[in-house]
């Protein structure tokens, strides 16, 4: 059995248009994503959708993405872009296997785990010109050219997902060896600063970008920080030895874009944390951040709401045969909305709102299967003389 082709026919009986003359099948398709993309995930939590979301994690990197899907071709070649794979995260949270705490709220979570500023009182001096000048941030401890270097603590820069959308490659963090001016400034977040003040008196300010160098990712792209929405600017020809910074032994190399007065210093700051296993989780603006910053590669797992996928061509791209007049009627809904026929709309609404009931049950039976947690559901304790967790004092 063809779903896809069974939604589509059942589309058209709907909308009153059997053949291709009015409305073709890849306009129709266009409008069954667009209901499974966009619209499904957002009227219903469906427990069909419910699943695990796991990574491990990169040395001396507190900051991850939310993925994303790649970009998809529709029949007719109609590209549906890159959008999110999972509706969201939610506890319970593990890393290697060990029950974390779960934040959605940065108050809660930096209260706890505030990034405090490292800061040098003088990280170099003007000569000057506009550079290159060596700046070594706080705390570098690591030697450069040992055989197996471990994370310095020294945070790097973020690019959030909205950012990584603007590139146009689902590439997470950007790689490349020139600067990418199509990241707005909104969807980048330094974490290394370097300033100096040139002969008019005006600060003079580098930061990182949140790019890696695609030869050697331990470096950061240095950049001239600049106003929303795209004012973040190159500082030029990028190398591991030219505007960039080795987050693994905390040295950066800029030339600044004027040049700095001769005797005046040049300042550094960044933020550090002592590598190790992480043991809090953060889920903010669609970004897991994690506390503390890991010292090598660690399981982290997560409950999730899978994003619904685009259909495409194929005829096995509908997951659940139940949901497929639920799918076809909110599909045609769309249709007749957009068609202006009100009185079409009006008269299936109440159908397309039985569908989704239906939809629905399937996943209330299940999130009303588990009984609700007290204090004596977990059962008699086979040690002495316990109740759910707690001594009795018998």
């Amino acid at each position: 059995m063809n779903f896809l082709s069974d939604v589509i026919t059942y589309v058209r009986r709907l909308i009153k248009t059997p053949s291709n003359a009015s409305i073709s099948d890849n306009l129709i398709i266009d409008y069954i994503n667009r209901f499974w993309i966009m619209d499904v995930d957002a009227r219903l939590q469906l427990f069909d959708l419910k699943t695990k979301y796991q990574f491990q994690t990169t040395p001396g990197i507190d900051q991850y993405n939310m993925p994303l899907y790649d970009v998809q071709t529709e029949q007719g070649a109609q590209n549906i872009g890159m959008y999110p794979v999972y509706q969201g995260f939610e506890g319970p949270a593990f890393i290697n296997g060990i029950q974390v705490p779960f934040y959605t709220q940065r108050s809660a979570f930096f209260n706890l785990w505030p990034n405090y500023v490292q800061s040098l009182t003088t990280a170099a001096v003007g000569d000057g010109t506009a550079g290159p000048y060596t700046i070594y941030m706080a705390n570098s401890p690591v030697v450069p050219g040992s055989p197996n270097p471990q994370p310095s603590g020294i945070l790097a820069g973020h690019v959030d997902m909205a950012g990584i959308i603007a590139t146009g490659m689902n590439v997470d963090p950007p790689l490349s060896t020139v600067f990418n001016t199509s990241i707005p400034v909104t969807s980048v977040n330094p974490a290394i600063t370097i300033t100096s003040t040139d002969a008019m008196g005006a600060n003079v300010i580098v930061t990182d970008s949140g790019q890696f160098l695609a030869s050697n990712q331990n470096y950061g792209l240095l950049m001239s920080p600049g106003t929303a929405p795209f004012g973040n600017a190159s500082l030029g020809a990028y190398s591991t030895t030219s505007n960039t910074i080795n987050y693994q032994t905390g040295v950066a190399i800029v030339t600044f874009p004027v040049s700095i007065p001769v005797g005046m210093n040049i300042q550094s700051q960044c933020y550090f944390w002592e590598t190790g296993l992480p043991r809090a989780i953060l889920f903010y603006n669609n970004v897991i951040t994690l506390r503390t910053v890991p010292n090598t590669q660690y399981l982290v797992e997560l409950d999730a709401y899978l994003s619904p996928a685009a259909f495409l061509t194929t005829s096995a791209a509908l997951q659940f045969a139940y949901m497929a007049e639920y799918i076809a009627r909110g599909a045609a809904r769309k249709i007749l909305s957009d068609t202006g026929d009100i009185e079409q709309f009006q008269f299936y609404e109440p159908l397309f709102r039985e569908q989704e009931m239906l939809v629905w049950k399937r996943s209330q039976r299940q999130f009303t299967a588990t009984r609700t947690a007290t204090l004596f559901s977990q059962g008699q304790g086979n040690q002495g003389n316990w109740t759910g967790g707690t001594q009795s004092s018998a």
